[in-house]
């Protein structure tokens, strides 16, 4: 394997380095199941250390704007506890969560530019 290697998508070089940052973009949400707010700084934190890989910035984002779409979810699922559904919805939001973030950061690893299939783009 190269020092280098190519992004699925826009044909960018990205480095080993790079691709590790990424994943660490994704999966720094994790601690979102520890402390609070934690999925949001996480990724956040991650994407303003590393602003000069290009990589880097585009995966920060994406994991910062899915982790503030779960955040929202998590929201109404809150505030429809009190109608009883939110007790079911709100294990389902934490493990799609869990799931796509795991999958984001394994793609990220590879050099690939993921973007999660449910995610307001609110920072571009």
């Amino acid at each position: 394997m190269s020092e280098f290697e190519s992004a699925s998508s826009g044909g960018a070089e990205t480095n080993r380095e790079a691709q590790q940052w990424g994943m660490f973009a994704h999966l720094s949400a994790l601690v979102g199941f520890v402390v609070p707010f934690g999925n949001v700084i996480g990724p956040l934190v991650i994407w303003q250390l590393k602003k000069e890989m290009p990589f880097v910035v585009d995966q920060g984002k994406e994991a910062l704007n899915f982790q503030i779409t779960v955040l929202i979810a998590a929201a109404i699922c809150f505030l429809l506890m009190f109608i009883f559904i939110g007790m079911l919805l709100l294990p389902v939001v934490g493990i799609v969560a869990l799931v796509f973030t795991i999958i984001a950061g394994l793609k990220a690893n590879n050099g690939e530019r993921y973007r999660y299939p449910f995610a307001f783009r609110l920072i571009s």
